[in-house]
């Protein structure tokens, strides 16, 4: 029932605190931005049916972990992928920058 995911039931601005659902319980979260939270409650509530649906396991706190696992795993891997980009685009920039020292100093020798 990865597809089934709960909607987030109410929002009260007034005390900035956001009622969700999360695998069928109820949560009152509060933050700055109702929407990044209903977002993160979204999602979070998605992982722990698409584990729960995966492992056939009914135990929410082993589902829990579960699913805080695969989010953990999607974060290092984004995390890994934008380092190796990083260091991918500074050794560019050095070569680049190298390159147009390089110019430089021929334009300024010649003239």
């Amino acid at each position: 029932m990865a597809g089934a995911t709960k909607q987030p039931t109410a929002k009260n601005a007034d005390e900035g605190s956001v009622r969700v659902e999360i695998f069928d319980q109820a949560y009152n979260l509060r933050g700055s931005d109702a929407e990044y939270i209903l977002k993160l409650a979204e999602y979070v509530d998605a992982k722990m049916r698409a584990v729960a649906e995966q492992t056939h396991t009914v135990d929410t706190a082993r589902l829990a972990v579960l699913a805080a696992l695969n989010i953990a795993d999607e974060y290092h891997l984004l995390k890994r992928n934008q380092d190796v980009g990083a260091v991918d685009y500074l050794k560019r920039a050095h070569h680049l920058a190298d390159a147009l020292d390089e110019v430089l100093d021929e334009k300024r020798r010649a003239g």
